[in-house]
């Protein structure tokens, strides 16, 4: 037993490494290890040899697994004194010179949208990028047959065969985010749902993946009156203009009843957007009454609540108010791109500081 103890203790104390600290764990004190081994054969001894052979085993591998710590600490001490001696800083070198970063503009859009309607009393709510099917669309009020449920409008997360769960969807809108808030707070209710939203489409003005902010009110005396004034006020504070005239054109939404299409009057010079001025109309957003039935999916009564909704592209109103031509730079990770429409990043957006300073 003294051999195999010098035997151990001298290859633990020339173990260069943990990876060779461990293989000797391994053959010494393992449980197929030399130590194991001479434990087993306890069994076809004495009693009065055991008495003698136990407690020396047992002292055997406690020193073993005491000399196997020791070098275990050595060597982290080691390696940490050889980090710290080669990854050095020299504090009197010349500072390196200062970046200031910028904020990307659909950000800056997404904080500037948030800042207006907070000051109407609007809420901010968020929910999944996956939905289910049933938030996606049938909450909605979207038939099976509609054109948005089939693949080559909606992404949809692959299932294997035999999976009996209900599909789901890379949101379209953000309209879930309206069903999942009603079922959560109820009525009265007034919120907006910016985020992401995936659409199988790519082009100049449209992107597999865009953002999205819709807005929902809730209560018992709501009408067409209050959607119109809201949007007014927004299309007022967003674009910074005095006035706007807002024309609302008759449409069709699954999820609203009425539904309305609203234009806002402007003109372009010299490829500058002038609102609220000029001969020209622009579609910036879709609009109505919350549909009954929607309602209902949000657990709330269709006979003693109305309400109205809205939804509007943040990319697209971002592109309009800054003059960005194309919705793809977007996403192209192109830092002088950035740096030409970045926003500085101490610069919040609020009402009476000024949206876009």
């Amino acid at each position: 037993m003294d051999d195999l103890r010098q035997k151990y203790i001298d290859a633990i104390a020339g173990a260069g490494d943990e990876a060779t600290l461990e293989d000797l764990r391994v053959q010494a004190v393992g449980k197929k290890g030399e130590v194991a081994l001479k434990m087993r054969e306890l069994g076809k001894m004495t009693p009065e040899e055991r008495q003698v052979m136990g407690p020396k085993l047992n002292a055997l591998k406690d020193e073993i697994n005491s000399a196997l710590a020791a070098k275990k600490s050595a060597l982290a001490d080691a390696a940490l004194d050889e980090r710290l001696r080669t990854e050095w800083l020299d504090v009197t070198l010349p500072s390196r010179p200062q970046r200031q970063g910028t904020i990307h503009p659909i950000s800056q859009v997404t904080e500037e949208v948030s800042s207006i309607f907070a000051d109407m009393g609007f809420a901010v709510a968020e929910g999944p990028q996956i939905e289910s099917d049933w938030y996606n669309f049938d909450a909605l009020n979207i038939p099976p047959e509609h054109p948005a449920r089939q693949e080559h409008d909606t992404f949809f997360m692959h299932r294997d065969a035999g999976d009996n769960r209900p599909p789901h969807v890379l949101r379209t809108h953000t309209s879930p985010v309206q069903i999942r808030a009603m079922q959560a707070q109820g009525a009265p209710i007034r919120i907006i749902a910016p985020g992401r939203v995936y659409r199988c489409d790519y082009d100049q003005t449209h992107t597999p993946m865009f953002h999205q902010v819709e807005g929902l009110a809730i209560d018992k005396d709501i009408s067409m009156a209050n959607l119109k004034w809201v949007l007014e006020e927004f299309c007022r504070a967003f674009f910074e203009v005095d006035e706007v005239e807002l024309r609302f054109r008759a449409s069709h939404f699954p999820f609203t009843e009425p539904s309305a299409e609203v234009d806002l009057r402007c003109s372009w010079q010299d490829g500058t957007l002038k609102v609220g001025e000029g001969d020209d109309w622009m579609e910036i957003l879709g609009s109505g009454m919350v549909h009954p039935k929607v309602l209902a999916a949000g657990n709330i009564d269709p006979d003693v609540y109305q309400g109205f909704a809205f939804g509007v592209g943040i990319d697209r109103i971002a592109m309009l108010k800054y003059g960005i031509p194309d919705l793809r730079a977007f996403f192209d990770s192109d830092l002088r791109w950035l740096r030409h429409y970045g926003f500085a990043s101490l610069d919040q957006p609020t009402l009476h500081g000024g949206l876009s300073r």
